[in-house]
């Protein structure tokens, strides 16, 4: 399966009918609160957690 991806007007990015919202260890859920299937991607956290995911599981390594 082939997705685009997209600029999001809630997050920074949609991907099929997924919104992503990337920050920091220390972002909150509000931005995407009222999403149902919304995911913050965090950096510099090891394990994710509910609809947190770390950065590096998108292989966004530095």
């Amino acid at each position: 399966m082939n997705y685009t991806v997209c600029a999001s007007p809630i997050a920074d990015f949609l991907i099929g009918e997924i919104t992503f919202e990337v920050g920091g260890k220390n972002k909150k859920q509000k931005q995407i609160k009222e999403l149902e299937n919304g995911y913050i991607v965090k950096d510099d956290i090891e394990i994710g957690f509910g609809n947190t995911v770390p950065l590096w599981h998108f292989g966004m390594l530095y």
